[in-house]
């Protein structure tokens, strides 16, 4: 198992929408298990592929420090195929570091997908589980939660950035 580097804001690829994986191998288990040691590494609940430079459609996710009714699991070429309530809470991210938004999410979705171990799983999500589920399918459709707050407050995220890159520069 290997910890990965995360993309940052604003790296191009956190952008673009993942492809399906055609076929689970060796190849996508492994990068489950790196995946699964980068998320706990960065202290984070939830994880895409593409936030560690692999255009694939795979999430990781173990939401148990906030609900303990649910443990690691990952889901491979993840859709949300109903979803009803809204509710809005604040919301980080392991790629758009030092940014923690309120954030409008469905409260309960239904996701389908595919286990680790090619068996299809459908899974009813509620509160954290949900808005967990959410973001990282966003995530895998290139959408970041800078997407979804405000003009205003993804412009001064972006400030913020490019100050704090100024000041590397000039050091």
């Amino acid at each position: 198992m290997a910890v990965l580097e995360i993309l940052k804001y604003p790296h191009p690829n956190l952008k673009k929408r993942s492809d399906a994986v055609s076929q689970i191998d060796k190849g996508v288990k492994q990068l489950i298990q790196d995946m699964r040691e980068t998320m706990y590494q960065a202290g984070g609940i939830g994880l895409a592929a593409c936030q560690v430079g692999v255009s694939q459609r795979v999430i990781v996710l173990d939401v148990s420090p906030m609900d303990s009714r649910y443990g690691f699991f990952a889901l491979i070429n993840p859709e949300i195929i109903s979803e009803e309530g809204e509710i809005d809470h604040e919301e980080g991210c392991l790629s758009v570091p030092d940014c923690l938004e309120k954030v409008k999410r469905k409260e309960k979705v239904y996701v389908k997908g595919l286990s680790p171990d090619g068996i299809e799983v459908e899974l009813r999500g509620e509160g954290i589980l949900a808005m967990a589920l959410q973001h990282e399918i966003d995530h895998i459709n290139g959408i970041l939660i800078l997407d979804r707050v405000s003009r205003l407050k993804r412009e001064i995220y972006r400030n913020k950035l490019k100050k704090e890159k100024r000041k590397e520069e000039k050091s």
